[in-house]
């Protein structure tokens, strides 16, 4: 469901992104610090998001460095390293592993129950840590199978839940920046969770699972709703970040939130688009 809140490569100085990708890197490595090679694969952009808008906010220093990695092998890449990347390294975890074993729990998908079952040792370790977030999320899940159980037509239901689980993941210490981490934290969550079912409407309806959207799908202005829905969720988190007094990589993350979560949205319609056209 994640990996929606990333960048859009076209409109972001060079040097912005080579900034980015040393932050994706970070995470990256704090990833196979903490649970070796496995973990680097489970790495998503919206953990790379948190770990830049912490660092910023807070105006933490880097750990600069260079290291190999399996996807490219022959240069070293440059890394920033700080709390702020070890910290989304570790939601990144959490969220992996409620996700594998969620999809194992409602789809006995053995390939998920193998990776839980890996991560396992790193995720005890890591949850030890974090309670108050490990709480929000398994609450989010249990909540989430209730609505999914009576086929809940609300669309905002289910996405506040993610949101509530997003927004307490945001919040690395309670201090007077909570309220408004909370608020983009909760926002992007709804956005997150809405444009994955957007996304994943013709598997769903085919496959006979819950999505939010099918109540409403055959409307005649349901992909005018859709994006008035999406773009409510975008301006209120980009709203409360506007609040907040970021600096450091302001316009890596304004990229973020105001073009690059679209990124998925306009691939979509364009291929819906093409679709049509040959028909």
């Amino acid at each position: 469901m994640f990996g929606y809140i990333t960048v859009n490569k076209r409109e972001l100085k060079v040097k912005d992104f080579e900034r980015y990708l040393s932050y994706y890197c970070g995470v990256c490595q704090d990833l196979k610090q903490s649970c070796g090679e496995f973990g680097r694969i489970t790495l998503t952009y919206d953990m790379t998001f948190l770990a830049i808008l912490l660092t910023g906010l807070y105006e933490e220093k880097n750990s600069q460095e260079r290291h190999f990695c399996l996807l490219h092998p022959m240069h070293k890449r440059p890394c920033r390293r700080n709390r702020y990347t070890s910290y989304a390294a570790d939601m990144n975890i959490l969220l992996v592993y409620h996700n594998l074993m969620d999809n194992w729990q409602d789809e006995k998908k053995r390939g998920s129950l193998g990776a839980a079952w890996f991560l396992r040792r790193f995720y005890l370790k890591i949850a030890s840590s974090y309670p108050r977030q490990v709480k929000a999320i398994r609450r989010y899940l249990n909540e989430l199978h209730k609505v999914e159980e009576v086929w809940a037509e609300d669309i905002d239901l289910a996405a506040g839940l993610t949101g509530r689980m997003m927004e307490e993941i945001f919040v690395y210490q309670e201090d007077i920046w909570s309220s408004d981490l909370r608020k983009i934290g909760f926002y992007l969550g709804k956005f997150i969770y809405l444009m994955d079912a957007y996304e994943d409407l013709e598997e769903d309806q085919k496959m006979g699972t819950y999505n939010p959207f099918l109540s409403v799908v055959g409307r005649s202005n349901y992909e005018e709703s859709v994006f008035q829905i999406l773009t409510m969720m975008a301006a209120s988190a980009s709203k409360a970040f506007e609040k907040i007094p970021i600096l450091k990589n302001v316009d890596i993350l304004r990229n973020i939130l105001y073009a690059g979560i679209w990124m998925k949205y306009r691939m979509l319609k364009s291929k819906k688009s093409k679709h049509e056209e040959n028909q």
